[in-house]
């Protein structure tokens, strides 16, 4: 069970750490609206987590 969990620790770190990079690469196009993809994109992410983490702490963890 830790194998797992830090598997799922180090695959959130990755995706953490790789997702801001992806947001720095949206440059300003010139006109037209701002794009919001890349922020979006680590919110999803971010919100995916603590989503899982809630399924797993109710129906899978052990107390």
């Amino acid at each position: 069970m830790k194998k797992m969990c830090m598997g799922f620790v180090v695959g959130a770190s990755t995706i953490l750490l790789t997702s801001p990079s992806y947001v720095l690469a949206n440059e300003p196009k010139g006109e037209g609206p701002p794009d919001y993809s890349g922020i979006s994109t680590i919110y999803f992410v971010l919100i995916g987590l603590i989503l899982a983490y809630g399924v797993y702490d109710s129906f899978f963890k052990k107390s």
